[in-house]
């Protein structure tokens, strides 16, 4: 079988593509990768073959603020939100689609494998089924559905339990869609109409999740607020990490359960400015005697962490997660997705704070499932999070939520749910070009709960 791989170049949504690649790859199949070059050496050094995407989606997002500049201006909010999407997610279309469509010529897959904000797939989704191959997406996210208490998504907010609250809601959802899903749609739309695709009327987020084959949310049901999803959505679990990436620190051998061990990260994108969260972090527990604090810098050097390092810190750009979380205490994180259902799966209880991009979603979910505290900001005081730390390590309610979550990751397999519904949408796509049903070609198969 040939897998075509297409990714978003963002390293978060790039790992967890790669982790899925590497099954695909065990099993014997040919894997090609098409995203930025940028990550040309990391796709190339896993045994796959690299397809650049074209001019103009070819970005390197590990930097988004250079990317879209006029983002540094703007505050977290509904304006924020807009921008990016517009510049970052539908302004790349054409060009990521001309990638596919020039990568099909050259590597003939019988399945795309795409991130959720790959949105160069909408014009295949929405043209012929018949001249394009299965297509399977795999939620990167948190699950971008309607909620059945009207919110919007990205505004961090929990489920509404009061019918004052459904009210209030409602109102801010009229707003939200106004200024933020309506002039998206717009753009969109305008665009899909040169494709002579569309409309889509629904928000951008949540169109892909209806109109893939499949679509792999790589979570657990309990970390979703619950409500009635799409036949095509699958909860996976999370990929398992890619092992021996990096060596292990020079002082490794101090995780030696001597000390609990705090881990703070602002991830890959959101890591522009560590004076949000990570230097405040390390001077929040500097006086903590009981406390090993480890911080990444996601790949930045270690010297853009400024300010005095305590000595009970210790900074790496990357470390190697798979030998790292099974020592961590707390993750004390701005809320990345693939680093917070990690953290799960692991049993790791966490403190959160981060409002931009989708964070906040996924930060007010962390509160709403007691694994952590949620500290609902961008800009968390020292004060604020040594109280989160020393209550999420002191009251064991959050260790045993966090336990009873990882047991929830540890109930499905991974590695058999991503081979079974990629295989049935092959076969699947096979049968109906048979000859037998050459006049009536059926649908790629669409995945249930």
């Amino acid at each position: 079988m040939k897998l075509l791989f297409a990714s978003t170049p963002a390293t978060g949504h790039l790992n967890p593509l790669l982790a899925i690649s590497r099954i695909l790859l065990s099993e014997g199949h040919e894997v090609g990768f098409l995203t930025g070059t940028v990550f040309r050496d990391r796709i190339e050094g896993s045994g796959l073959k690299f397809f650049a995407l074209p001019p103009g989606a070819d970005l390197d997002l590990r930097d988004i603020l250079a990317v879209v500049p006029e983002l540094k201006d703007i505050p977290p909010g509904p304006e924020w939100l807009r921008v990016a999407c517009e510049r970052i997610f539908v302004d790349t279309i054409p060009p990521q689609h001309l990638g596919l469509i020039e990568t099909l010529k050259r590597f003939p897959a019988d399945i795309i494998v795409g991130d959720d904000m790959f949105f160069g797939v909408l014009p295949m989704l929405l043209g012929p089924r018949a001249k394009r191959p299965p297509i399977v997406l795999c939620g990167t996210s948190l699950l971008h559905w309607e909620r059945e208490d009207g919110a919007p998504n990205f505004l961090g907010l929990p489920p509404a339990t009061t019918e004052a609250q459904r009210e209030q809601y409602a109102a801010i959802a009229e707003q939200h869609d106004a200024t933020v899903d309506q002039p998206i749609l717009r753009s969109l739309n305008k665009l899909l109409k040169t494709f002579r695709v569309g409309p889509v009327n629904v928000p951008l987020f949540h169109s892909v999740i209806e109109l893939a084959d499949a679509y792999m949310q790589l979570s657990v049901p309990g970390f979703e607020f619950p409500r009635k999803f799409p036949p095509t959505v699958h909860f996976v679990g999370t990929p398992p990490i890619i092992p021996n990436q990096i060596p292990l620190p020079s002082w490794a051998h101090e995780l030696d359960g001597s000390r609990k061990v705090v881990l703070v990260t602002q991830g890959t994108v959101a890591n522009h400015n560590f004076g949000l969260l990570v230097e405040p972090t390390l001077a929040a527990l500097a006086d903590e005697p009981d406390v090993l604090v480890v911080a990444t810098a996601g790949g930045r050097p270690v010297e853009a962490i400024c300010g005095p390092v305590p000595s009970n810190a210790r900074l790496a750009s990357y470390l190697p997660f798979e030998w790292l979380l099974p020592r961590v205490d707390v993750l004390v994180t701005n809320g990345g997705y693939g680093s917070v259902n990690q953290a799960m799966s692991f049993g790791i209880p966490l403190v959160t704070a981060g409002m931009t991009e989708d964070k906040a979603d996924v930060n007010a979910r962390v509160a709403w499932s007691g694994v952590g505290i949620d500290l609902a900001t961008n800009e968390p005081t020292p004060d604020a999070l040594r109280s989160a730390v020393r209550n999420v390590l002191d009251r064991s309610e959050y260790r045993q939520r966090a336990s009873q979550m990882a047991s929830e990751f540890a109930s499905i397999n991974t590695q058999s749910e991503i081979l079974w519904i990629i295989n049935q949408l092959v076969a699947d796509q096979q049968a109906s070009w048979a000859p037998a049903r050459a006049m009536a070609p059926a649908r790629g198969r669409r995945a249930s709960v």
